[in-house]
């Protein structure tokens, strides 16, 4: 036939050669993922490359074939475990990045059930997608007899021991029939994750790269103990094999039921009724998904009613009654130019990456933090590396690690400098230190960072007095220290390009708006080592002046609550050097307030108690909240634990802190209570 290619023709050989090395590719990273718990690339790199694939074997169904990784579910299941044969397979899921291929399912669905004429919805229920590792877990008669990782659908790893050790998953069911499988994701908590961090950088271990690798690699071991230790959670999201349980109409009526039977259910998922209600699901979950203590990276929607879903029936690898809608990535790779160090505020060395700009995180990403040499050297990143950069929400860019296996041999290690980048100066390592320092007092890198600082929203917050500015008044000579700032001439402001009378009226009302900030943010603003916003504040309060903390000694101060011994000596040091005496001096010239908060009158009916609110109360504004309980003794931190003495709930309070007061039994009160509360000290007594 005219214009028919053979099937030898360059064109069908070089697709050939690309559909083989996209599959080795998956197989390789499937296993890293899968197997051995340690992915080379982001989800978004994996999820690529798949996709590359399944549009070439569409193209060329002639070279699809049975074994393709399109056609799989997980991994392999690795040897160390006892395989565990699902009874209901455990499939994925397919997958959506943005609103049109989102809609484009919904379509397929209604199709699929032959709605198009009909008036009623379809119904869905849309779930977070929690970033863990799919588990299923067996009862019968009530009683944990198995639980088993997903492996490759059909057949998975017994981890049941390993699963009995985590304190959220009962081992016993309340009023559980015969049998009951539940599938669900276990995960590793942010807070508990980063305290790991902390453990392992003290220790000089490389820091973990995610919560999910580091569940993954914590469920998975030999010893049950090691992952009893890890604190790991659960959430359930499905049945699997049910045997004398009640007739359930819908995946939320199941959801429900799982609640009961005393597994530990998702709070924030919903019914709704249409694809635009789905929609503004994934869009406030993309805004608010670091809200959460736990990582999600994306939402699922299913097809409420059960009948529907057996009518829809599956594929070979997942059901058409359900997506996966995915969050952007906020991990990807990109090339690491160089690394280069900085030199902060207190002479702190920090090394960084200068990247090929990347996309990540919702923004366009060049520069990312190494922490410190011991990371550099643990996490063995080097100039001209493929690198995975992690941005999430507002948390500073990071590098994770390299991708090893597209290393060259011969590639030279970085070697953290001799000296100060900005000076010159021999840089210093402390004993004991994780840290590197230079030691110039006069150092001009420290000195923009102490201004920077200063004049930062945690600071002196001075609006207009940005990065380039500070360096510009620098350069010229118009300040040398924080106090500066306040002594400007501006008529040599003036006669520089860019500075018309407007833009110095704008930064002059910053400057006087600044002179009125509280005491503590002007404590902060000063920079001393160790000392943030609590300790400043502890401080200001306590003293009431800044003259009584310059005054006062290092055993004083760290006998005050939130100080401490270290902050103490900290700000006791800070306060003996001339060049602080100085910067007061200023700030007492310019005007500055240099008073603590006036002592509360009110009576200490909350000494000693934690209480968190959540939701809109008819009498407080958030602050206004936070202020009573602070001027009553209390403290208003921002999440729940065990230390909370009460959650305040008003309207429309986030789920979450519901379910982990509800988790660690602490009381819920309302905003009448509350008052009550304030005024006597008494939590309502309860009728149970």
């Amino acid at each position: 036939m005219a214009g028919s290619k053979s099937s030898g023709s360059p064109s069908d050989s070089s697709v050939a050669a690309e559909i083989d090395e996209l599959r080795s590719s998956i197989n390789y990273h499937n296993e890293r993922y899968h197997t051995m718990d340690a992915p080379e690339i982001p989800d978004v790199e994996y999820d690529m490359i798949v996709r590359r694939l399944q549009e070439l074997e569409a193209a060329h169904p002639g070279l699809a074939t049975a074994d393709s990784p399109t056609q799989a579910v997980g991994g392999a299941v690795s040897t160390a475990f006892a395989p565990v044969t699902h009874t209901v397979p455990m499939m994925s899921l397919d997958n959506a990045f943005n609103r049109e291929e989102l809609e484009a399912w919904a379509t397929r669905v209604a199709n699929g059930l032959d709605l198009a004429s009909e008036a009623a919805p379809v119904g869905y229920v849309c779930e977070l997608k929690i970033d863990g590792v799919a588990c299923s877990i067996r009862y019968e008669n009530g009683e944990m007899v198995q639980a088993a990782t997903r492996g490759n659908g059909r057949v998975g790893e017994d981890i049941t021991a390993n699963v009995a050790g985590i304190s959220v998953i009962p081992n016993k069911l309340k009023n559980a029939p015969a049998v009951v499988e539940v599938r669900g994701e276990v995960y590793m908590p942010v807070g508990v994750f980063d305290a790991l961090n902390v453990e392992m950088e003290a220790a000089g271990l490389p820091r973990y790269v995610n919560p999910r690798n580091t569940a993954a690699g914590s469920l998975r071991q030999k010893d049950p103990s090691v992952t009893a230790g890890r604190n790991l959670h659960f959430w359930s999201y499905q049945l699997g094999l049910v045997e004398g349980g009640p007739t359930l109409g819908g995946h939320g009526d199941a959801l429900d039921w799982l609640a009961e039977l005393g597994l530990p259910v998702n709070p924030e998922r919903r019914r709704v009724s249409t694809i635009d209600q789905v929609v503004a699901f994934t869009d406030n979950w993309l805004e608010h998904r670091h809200d959460l203590d736990y990582e999600i990276d994306g939402a699922v929607v299913k097809v409420d009613t059960l009948s529907r879903q057996r009518a829809l029936g599956s594929t070979a690898k997942a059901p058409r009654w359900a997506i996966a809608y995915k969050f952007p990535p906020e991990e990807r790779t990109t090339t690491l130019k160089e690394i280069q160090v900085s030199i902060g505020r207190t002479g702190k060395a920090t090394p960084f990456a200068v990247l090929e700009p990347v996309f990540v995180g919702g923004s366009t990403v060049q520069m990312a933090t190494l922490h410190n040499d011991d990371q550099v050297q643990l996490k063995d990143v080097r100039p001209g590396d493929t690198v995975i950069v992690r941005k999430a929400g507002d948390v500073i860019p990071e590098v994770l690690g390299p991708v090893l296996s597209e290393r060259p041999k011969g590639r030279r290690k970085w070697k953290f400098p001799s000296n100060c980048p900005a000076c010159n100066t021999q840089l210093i390592r402390p004993e004991g230190e994780a840290h590197i320092f230079c030691v110039n007092p006069v150092c001009p890198a420290q000195r923009q960072g102490r201004i920077e600082h200063f004049t930062s929203r945690g600071g002196l917050d001075i609006e207009g007095m940005g990065e380039s500015r500070v360096a510009l008044f620098i350069e010229h000579g118009f300040i040398n220290d924080p106090g500066d700032l306040y002594f400007i001439d501006w008529a040599e402001v003036a006669a520089l390009e860019g500075f018309g009378q407007t833009s110095i009226d704008n930064l002059n009302a910053a400057l006087a708006a600044s002179k009125t900030r509280p005491l503590a943010n002007l404590l902060v603003g000063l920079g001393v080592r160790h000392l943030g916003p609590s300790g400043a504040e502890a401080l200001a309060g306590h003293f009431g002046h800044i003259d009584a903390i310059i005054d006062a000694d290092a055993e004083s101060m760290a006998e005050i609550d939130g100080v401490g011994p270290t902050i103490a000596q900290s700000v006791a040091a800070y306060f003996a050097t001339p060049e602080a005496e100085q910067l007061v001096d200023k700030f007492r010239r310019a005007g500055l307030n240099l008073e603590g908060p006036v002592r509360s009158e009110a009576p200490q009916t909350l000494d000693g108690m934690s209480l968190v609110v959540s939701g809109t109360l008819d009498g407080f504004s958030r602050d206004g909240a936070a202020e009573a309980i602070k001027s009553r003794g209390g403290k208003n931190p921002g999440s729940v634990s065990k230390k909370t003495t009460a959650l305040v709930v008003g309207a429309e309070p986030g789920a979450s802190k519901l379910s982990k007061a509800e988790d660690l039994g602490v009381p819920v009160i309302d905003e009448a209570a509350f008052q009550v509360l304030l005024e006597t000290g008494q939590l309502p007594t309860t009728n149970e």
